[in-house]
């Protein structure tokens, strides 16, 4: 299958019975559609709704299809036009690419010709110059617009931002959209988690540390505020920063400098920062576990990243978006979901949010042998969702695992010092190494 971006179609037919079924075929598919009568209704549409594609029919009264393709072309250069005639020829044909259109098919229409016609529009569709900077966010919801409006505006500014949102909703990816849309885009833009890395293992990446200042430290390192200089460094799950490194943040908040650990010299930085977090940081502070100054001096704008269950006319469109996705990735044969399946996940509730979609959606792709996802194994992907959590032992082997690797990468496979940093000795932290397969020695430069 060829790779489809999500698309929001215009259907322009003067035949009511042609353009209902045209409408049903294309929804099957995956399509969002929305239909017009006449060439003037079909411009109305464009101005007030946004529009991936238009097909029309060439021959109607008042606007036929090549003096709507002009006029479209006048309002909004670049959009893409499928032309479908009764009447059609190749002269007709030639004249109408001539002009712009992008694919002229005769009716009656072959099914897959048409199909393969979007998705070539789509894809040879470059994204309006205002919107690719959140290309990645797929959405037509009211409350996702506006936020990504308000992001639209404060990129422009250098100003911090707190985003608050439930896990799973996209948090770093509409950070990473602010980034893009500001002057800063051409240079870095770095994330970490906050929450999952102990409280020297995070201090030594964001602030960097100096030549000897602990055993194994054989050469400076710079940090994630350095490594971001020009840029925008993303401080997600901010909730979950330890106390100490806290007020350390503040001050390069405030000062706009940063000191590596070991070092006796502050260095200027020019970097944005945002923020972000699960928590109701207000009720943090409230029991001392959150510093208000610098809870103040992030969230100057604050933005707040609605659950999925909050915009579930999005449910469709991100299903089909991630379904192609995850096709083109593994089994290219698979199109569409079934109208019982995609009732199955608009009816679903969604706790773990965008990221629990994409898991299911994944287990779809993975076990059909079908090119439409049947409704049963919607069914069967989320049962397995509500039963995924794992245990505890699972859940602390996991983390076991992913500290002692960031442990050796800091000190580079010095044991000793690993150990130390771990308040471990040596021979329980070679049988941690040693419980979880790890060599020292794959981690020395």
């Amino acid at each position: 299958m060829t790779s489809r971006k999500p698309a929001h179609l215009l259907l322009v037919d003067d035949d009511p019975g042609l353009l209902k079924l045209l409408g049903m075929r294309l929804v099957s598919e995956g399509y969002s559609v929305v239909t017009a009568e006449s060439g003037v209704e079909g411009l109305k549409i464009l101005g007030r709704e946004k529009i991936d594609l238009v097909i029309s029919d060439l021959r109607m009264d008042e606007m036929d299809g090549m003096q709507l393709f002009a006029e479209i072309q006048k309002q909004q250069p670049g959009m893409p036009v499928i032309i479908l005639t009764a009447h059609g020829s190749i002269p007709d044909a030639v004249a109408a690419t001539q002009q712009g259109v992008f694919s002229f098919l005769t009716k009656p229409v072959d099914k897959d010709a048409l199909y393969k016609a979007i998705d070539s529009a789509l894809e040879h569709a470059a994204p309006a110059g205002d919107e690719a900077w959140r290309e990645s966010i797929v959405t037509r919801s009211p409350i996702m617009l506006r936020l990504l409006e308000q992001a639209r505006m404060v990129a422009q500014s250098d100003v911090s931002v707190l985003i608050n949102g439930q896990s799973g909703t996209g948090k770093e990816i509409l950070a990473q959209a602010i980034h893009n849309a500001s002057p800063r885009s051409k240079n870095a833009f770095i994330a970490i988690n906050c929450g999952a890395l102990p409280e020297q293992l995070l201090e030594s990446e964001l602030f960097g540390h100096a030549r000897g200042a602990f055993t194994g430290a054989v050469s400076s390192r710079e940090g994630l505020f350095q490594a971001a200089e020009g840029g925008t460094l993303f401080l997600d799950e901010i909730g979950d920063m330890p106390a100490p490194l806290q007020v350390k943040l503040l001050r390069v908040l405030q000062e706009r400098k940063v000191r590596p650990l070991g070092s006796n010299r502050d260095i200027d930085i020019n970097v944005r920062i945002i923020s972000a977090t699960h928590r109701d940081l207000p009720k943090v502070m409230a029991r001392n576990e959150f510093r208000e100054d610098l809870y103040y001096r992030l969230n100057v704008v604050n933005l707040k990243i609605p659950a999925l269950a909050e915009r579930a006319e999005d449910i469709p469109l991100l299903a089909n978006h991630l379904l192609r996705q995850a096709a083109d990735r593994h089994k290219p044969f698979v199109r569409a979901f079934s109208t019982d399946a995609m009732k199955r996940l608009m009816a679903a509730s969604w706790p773990g949010n965008v990221r629990q979609l994409v898991n299911v959606i994944e287990q779809c792709v993975a076990l059909t042998s079908s090119p439409v996802i049947s409704d049963a194994l919607v069914e069967q992907a989320l049962e397995g969702e509500n039963t995924a959590l794992p245990t505890f032992a699972e859940a602390r082997n996991q983390f076991e695992l992913n500290y002692l690797r960031k442990l050796l990468q800091i000190t580079k496979g010095n044991v000793t010092h690993a150990a130390r940093m771990a308040g471990r000795n040596r021979t329980e932290f070679y049988k941690l190494l040693s419980r979880h397969e790890l060599e020292a020695n794959d981690f020395k430069e």
